[in-house]
């Protein structure tokens, strides 16, 4: 799958026992859902390539030798083109759509994440299974209705010319990211991903992450602090050394790196 026309043809099956799915095949909401949380669930949000000197390639041969071959994880350019195409081999209408990240910043930031609409029956959703342990386990519709989702509840409202993404926590509304419909064409993303893994200004070029999200937890490594969300509970421990540090990343999220593996940037405190 190196090259010529194969790079351009999702390996349906594939990619459904990357995610464990076994269910109806249909363009349902039920499958719609169904496959979202089976997404979400077994490919973690990371930007280790990043740390390790490697480009993040977007072509659909690379996300799928990188994501289901070698059952590594990725961030939103890569798990939202691989599921968007998913979706459109089995008769979904998505559209790929860019946000701006308002999630614990009062910065006005570059339209840096990757989300997408599904058009269903008549019903607009938005799906998005990259945007980390703060993100979404199912699609949640644009009409503003609530969307509880185990311990987690989001909703999407109106923001001026934009709509907003938020999620409930201890009584109140935290903004994710404000996005418009546009539609996004390979290219866009191609700037947004050459700024966001390259960028000294940019969080992934500064910080190790891991990321996981299962209904009754959310499992998150940055640098060395890791912590379990529970929702109404959570705790954090600290990581002694880059030894302990492979080894979690295998235990927790399922990404195996061999001994004595280390990763540039980020805080090192053993």
């Amino acid at each position: 799958m190196e090259n010529g026309q194969a790079r351009d043809e999702l390996d349906l099956p594939a990619y459904l026992r990357r995610i464990g799915y076994e269910g109806d095949l249909s363009p349902s909401r039920t499958t719609l859902d169904a496959l979202h949380r089976a997404h979400a669930t077994s490919i973690p949000f990371e930007n280790l390539d990043i740390l390790l000197g490697v480009p993040i390639r977007l072509d659909l041969g690379s996300l799928q030798a990188k994501l289901v071959t070698r059952r590594r994880g990725g961030y939103c350019f890569e798990q939202n083109a691989l599921f968007a195409s998913a979706l459109e081999r089995l008769g979904f209408t998505v559209t790929r759509l860019a946000a701006r990240v308002r999630y614990r910043t009062d910065r006005v930031l570059p339209r840096t994440h990757m989300t997408l609409r599904v058009d269903l029956d008549g019903t607009r959703l938005l799906a998005d299974v990259g945007f980390g342990a703060d993100g979404l386990l199912l699609p949640v519709p644009l009409d503003g209705t609530l969307s509880p989702q185990f311990a987690w509840t989001y909703r999407v409202v109106e923001d001026a010319n934009a709509q907003l993404l938020q999620s409930l926590r201890d009584d109140r509304w935290e903004d994710l990211y404000s996005f418009t419909h546009e539609p996004q064409l390979p290219v866009d993303y191609e700037i947004a991903n050459h700024y966001t893994s390259t960028h000294p200004a940019s969080r992934f070029t500064q910080m190790l992450t891991a990321q996981a999200i299962a209904p009754d937890v959310r499992r998150i490594l940055r640098d060395h602090d890791y912590v379990e969300d529970r929702g109404a509970s959570s705790s954090t421990r600290t990581i002694d050394d880059d030894d302990e540090l492979v080894a979690l990343l295998a235990q927790a999220f399922g990404l195996e790196f061999p001994a004595g593996t280390r990763f540039l940037g980020g805080r090192r405190d053993g």
